[in-house]
């Protein structure tokens, strides 16, 4: 299985890069499964609800993040109903959203983990994350596991 991680994508500019050049990649690589860290995807500030559907209509399975995907307050609205956008899992009980996911692809379990360090994030309030991620990755069953450590 060939998975394609890609970083940061950043307003405008890198959307329609990705639109330019994930089609070949895509084709090039035999990309299975894409995962992309969405969180500057809106003008440089959070994500969207229609910056997420361009997306998904790339072909964006999993959509990751970290301290700038709460800078867009239109998340609040739909990051609830969407399973395949996470944002950091050692964020406290009560936050929005989820910060990890299975999905399957080709017969494989893939998890996805979202975490975000703590030094220069401006949010005191974040759990260790090596000790979130030890606990989840091992509560969870898989054939793949896949980190987003954004830090």
């Amino acid at each position: 299985m060939n998975i394609l991680i890609v970083g940061d994508l950043i307003g405008r500019t890198g959307r329609r890069t990705l639109k330019h050049i994930l089609p070949n990649v895509i084709k090039e690589h035999n990309i299975d499964f894409l995962v992309l860290n969405a969180e500057n995807a809106a003008g440089g500030f959070g994500l969207t609800l229609k910056v997420y559907e361009e997306l998904k209509d790339l072909g964006v399975d999993v959509f990751t993040s970290g301290n700038h995907i709460w800078d867009n307050k239109e998340i609040f609205s739909f990051i609830d109903k969407k399973p395949d956008i996470l944002r950091p899992a050692n964020h406290p009980m009560g936050v929005p959203g989820r910060g990890f996911g299975l999905f399957e692809k080709q017969g494989k379990k893939i998890f996805v983990l979202n975490l975000m360090g703590r030094v220069f994030m401006g949010n005191p309030t974040l759990e260790n994350p090596f000790v979130v991620a030890k606990k989840i990755l091992s509560e969870n069953d898989f054939d793949i596991a896949l980190v987003d450590f954004h830090a």
